[in-house]
């Protein structure tokens, strides 16, 4: 079990070998849920968007914005 703190603005360090197995790097983004009184962290991976094609039933339409604006952001 890795540990971590929590500065005073509430960032954690995500041990490095959780980015490398989640291939979380800088400028990733990760969403966070609550669930049974626990907190997950799940990165926003193509693998996660795949894995969640047609769930909202949009044909796709929502899986090509997210991608673009995940173009978007590593371009800056």
């Amino acid at each position: 079990m890795d540990t971590s703190l929590v500065t005073s603005k509430g960032q954690v360090v995500i041990p490095s070998k959780l980015r490398r197995k989640y291939a979380i790097k800088s400028g990733t983004r990760v969403q966070f849920y609550e669930v049974n009184g626990e907190i997950r962290l799940v990165p926003v991976t193509p693998e996660l968007i795949d894995k969640n094609i047609g769930l909202l039933k949009t044909k796709g339409k929502l899986m090509h914005a997210l991608l673009e604006e995940k173009k978007r952001e590593r371009d800056l």
